[in-house]
């Protein structure tokens, strides 16, 4: 039998990262939508608290917790700010994990500390131009010459782009080779040939940075090379099943953020010389907005046991992100409807939020890629948990 229940440690990170979700990162969500800057106090403050290295061991300056630890957190402060909230869980998800997992002693050792302590900000270069749901067909390439590794092409909506000083980065020794030619790369941002591009400008999540990553002639040592040649995808889906856990759990802060809005507005709101919380229109949107906020943070621990037990997740960490991502864009629309004409308003909370759940369903692997999954691995007889 699982037990969802915290542990009493676990409750005492919840409740302190709530507070400090309360007291910091609401009230600043608002300036950071209106101006697009990057959440730099946030950064700093999130480093100080153990919330940018939260799964890395502590001999690597982390905090050494686990995966549902890192959600725990990681809830409170997507309900503060999504902004920040995506920051964070790019910094400890995309970024960390496979350096852990797959790097070297070296490796681990020059990079984990920086990236823990948020000295350092990394971000995670796969998507290209015309290589997003199809990610093997990536068109920026990697050649050995020597000592080093050239890298050209080009990367797409790379959220942390523009501050980033550490990048996970894939390219092919041959675009026919498919999977079996990527690579991965650690890369700084001042080896020669790399350079922030384009900075992209979006409906939501403003005060999350998202760029191109340009690599012209980008020398990169060979002691940089993440994990075995030609075994990159092996990198790149192995990082995404644990960033997709980041992304759902992000979707619940954004969600649960709405409903507490929504709650709190259809008890002030006045219509027919009552609130309108007493009307069962509004009342069933409320519970189905519990019930599904509730739902998904129950696959997004399963997902995240499984992933702390060393087990297989693909499936889970897929399910718990197809379903979080769209109950946080269905949970906002609702919100949304619940204040009427003036969630329609920049004013009220609920607008913004409305528009940060959006990408929650787009980026780190569509909702169609994530039934994609889910529904391969049922066809192969991977996952039996539908038919006990």
């Amino acid at each position: 039998m699982i037990d969802f229940q915290p542990t009493e440690e676990q409750r005492l990170l919840q409740s302190t990262v709530r507070d400090y979700a309360r007291e910091k990162l609401w009230p600043r969500a608002p300036h950071l939508d209106e101006t697009g800057e990057f959440p730099w106090p946030a950064w700093r403050e999130m480093g100080e608290l153990g919330l940018l290295g939260m799964v890395v061991p502590q001999e690597y300056g982390g905090a050494g917790m686990s995966t549902v630890d890192y959600v725990l957190a990681l809830e409170e402060v997507c309900w503060g700010c999504a902004s920040t909230g995506v920051a964070m869980s790019v910094q400890n998800s995309l970024v960390e994990v496979p350096i852990l997992k797959f790097g070297t002693l070296a490796q681990k050792s020059r990079y984990l500390p920086g990236l823990a302590s948020g000295e350092r900000v990394g971000c995670y270069c796969l998507t290209e131009p015309g290589s997003g749901s199809d990610a093997v067909a990536m068109k920026a390439t990697c050649v050995k010459k020597g000592d080093r590794w050239i890298l050209n092409g080009v990367k797409q909506f790379i959220t942390n782009g523009p501050q980033a000083d550490v990048a996970v980065v894939y390219a092919t020794l041959d675009p026919a080779l498919r999977s079996k030619g990527v690579c991965a790369f650690i890369v700084e941002k001042g080896f020669p040939g790399y350079r922030v591009g384009k900075v992209e400008h979006k409906m939501g999540l403003k005060g999350s940075s998202t760029s191109e990553i340009l690599l012209e002639d980008c020398e990169v040592p060979e002691e940089n090379l993440l994990g075995q040649e030609g075994r990159g995808f092996t990198v790149a889906m192995a990082t995404l099943d644990g960033g997709r856990i980041g992304i759902a759990t992000q979707a619940v802060g954004i969600a649960r953020a709405a409903f507490d809005e929504a709650l709190r507005y259809s008890q002030e709101r006045k219509a027919f010389d009552q609130p309108i919380a007493n009307f069962q229109a509004i009342q069933w949107k409320l519970a189905d907005m519990a019930t599904r906020i509730d739902a998904s943070r129950l696959l997004i621990h399963r997902a995240a046991r499984l992933r702390d037990q060393g087990e297989n997740h693909s499936v889970e960490s897929a399910m718990a992100k197809v379903f979080s991502s769209e109950t946080a864009v269905w949970a906002t629309n609702h919100a949304v409807q619940v204040h009427g004409g003036y969630g329609y308003i920049r004013e009220f909370a609920v607008e913004r939020l409305y528009r940060d759940a959006k990408i929650c369903d787009l980026y780190e692997g569509t909702s169609e890629i994530q039934r994609l999954v889910v529904a391969t691995n049922i066809l192969k007889g991977n996952y039996r948990g539908a038919g006990g």
